[in-house]
């Protein structure tokens, strides 16, 4: 019986095209079932089974994992390690206690049982195996072909491994069926089922890129670069790209002839309209190309709250925000800046907006009049800083002001700022440390809290994320985590 295990293995091991460690395995665990089905149905007991790779014969072992007292949960499998150590006074907790029992004859095992255990396993060895191989080549756009179709996303065949493409990762409205040929990109290996499954997207950044890659031998060869995408899969995207050769034209080179390259990547994606724009690294260049085909007139771009006022003609306003706001949308998502579209008029009446706030910000701190203070504004002082520190030639330039006027309004100034910090520490010192230590609060932002009363973990919790970024100035992303932060402890309770 012991040749007859060998000549099996070895059998096995060439059909199959795998090693004779994992055959031997699979009949372990194949006798180790068998000889579970001996003992009585309501004992779930561990049995081991060993083979001699040389000889092939076996032999069976019950085991027990060693615990402490308070960890036992099944006599069947686990023992205390005080009884443990009666049997073996060595023995320590996380060992396996074994105790040789009667082998069960390898001809009077179930023939189907043991046959789907092995060739089971057989057949996870041969997943992994071409799973390994088809990682250690590094491929990340996968082409293949239509399986089968599934409730939560489809089935597909990529040589002789499978993968699948979730629902969610396909392009909406897309209809594959069984033989059409697709590609994808690899958005991940899932390794936390019983075994690793390929995970497929056509619905990312990286597979537009990636496309554009096959079609633009230039990007290959390191004369282009995508620096940016932004998708809106199945309807639109926008592309950045930038030449690392001054004669070359990024646009013109992605395009292609009368469109040949991108029109390819566009039917690969259902028909996605796809907009080339030129990446530029100054900001206000780089958000004009991104609203393309949009007429942009001005721009106006605030640091602090990493947002740009985007100002356009009426006939252009459409055309800039795009159907449902798609064109600003993937605009905004390209450049990573928040984008405020504007007309001229509205452009003009928020600027009006803003100096009168400012000019009654110079008429209560400085305890000066409407006059002044708009003349402060045309000038174009928008802070009280700006007031406290510009150097004493430049106010005088100021037409109607003299070094008097000058000093008091520097003096002013200064002492206003003094109390407005003194004012914001009083307010920080009412703010409780649990919401201070909160990660992701900085110094500035937890100032702005304190301004707008916001005093306690909870107080944040409770803000809208829109909120946040109202007061702080904050992007959305950071606004989303620092609210899901401070409410965290609501869960944990």
């Amino acid at each position: 019986m012991s040749r007859e295990i060998l000549l099996l293995v070895d059998a096995l091991a060439s059909e199959k095209n795998v090693s004779q460690d994992v055959v031997f395995s699979a009949l372990e665990s194949a006798l180790a079932s068998a000889a579970k089905k001996k003992f009585d149905k309501d004992e779930m007991i561990d049995v081991r089974v060993e083979i001699d790779r040389d000889t092939g014969d076996y032999q069976n072992f019950r085991r027990w994992l060693v615990v402490e007292e308070q960890d036992l949960l099944n006599d069947d499998t686990q023992m205390i390690l005080a009884d443990a150590r009666l049997k073996d006074p060595n023995i320590q907790v996380g060992e396996y206690l074994e105790e040789q029992i009667e082998n069960v004859e390898f001809g009077r095992i179930g023939a189907q049982t043991a046959k789907q255990v092995i060739l089971q396993r057989i057949r996870d060895a041969e997943r992994e195996k071409l799973l390994n191989e088809f990682l250690q080549r590094k491929e990340q756009l996968i082409s293949g072909t239509v399986k089968r179709s599934e409730r939560h996303g489809v089935v597909i065949e990529c040589g002789k491994l499978e993968a699948f493409l979730p629902r969610e990762n396909m392009i909406p409205k897309e209809n594959l069926r069984s033989g059409d040929r697709v590609r994808a990109y690899l958005a991940k290996v899932d390794y936390q089922g019983s075994r690793p499954q390929v995970i497929l997207t056509r619905t990312s950044r990286e597979f537009l890129a990636k496309l554009f890659e096959m079609e633009v031998p230039e990007i290959e060869e390191g004369l282009l670069e995508i620096k940016e995408v932004a998708r809106d899969p199945g309807l639109r995207a926008k592309m950045a790209v930038k030449a690392s050769d001054a004669r070359i034209d990024p646009q013109g080179t992605c395009i292609g002839v009368r469109g040949s390259r991108v029109n390819a990547v566009s039917n690969e994606l259902a028909g996605e309209r796809i907009d080339i724009v030129l990446w530029s690294p100054e900001t206000a260049q780089f958000v004009i190309n991104a609203l393309s085909p949009a007429e942009v007139t001005r721009i106006l771009i605030d640091e602090d709250s990493h947002s740009v006022d985007v100002v356009v003609a009426e006939d252009q306003l459409a055309l800039a925000i795009g159907r449902n706001g798609q064109n600003v949308r993937l605009a905004a998502e390209l450049t990573g800046w928040n984008l405020n579209i504007l007309t001229v008029a509205e452009a003009e009446e928020r600027h009006q907006a803003e100096d009168a706030r400012v000019a009654g910000m110079f008429e209560s701190q400085l305890n000066i009049d409407a006059d002044m203070a708009n003349l402060l504004v045309q000038e174009g002082f928008v802070s009280l800083e700006e007031v406290a520190y510009v150097p004493i030639n430049e106010m005088l330039e100021i037409e109607g002001i003299d070094e008097e006027m000058v000093n008091t309004l520097r003096n002013r100034a200064r002492d206003a700022i003094l109390t407005l910090a003194i004012a914001s520490e009083e307010k920080i010192e009412k703010v409780d440390e649990d919401l201070k230590s909160l990660e992701g609060v900085d110094g500035q932002m937890l100032r702005d809290l304190a301004e707008a009363e916001i005093n306690t973990k909870d107080d944040l919790a409770e803000l809208s994320v829109d909120e946040l970024i109202e007061i702080t100035g904050i992007t959305e992303d950071e606004a989303k985590e620092i609210i899901m932060k401070a409410r965290a402890h609501w869960f944990e309770q």
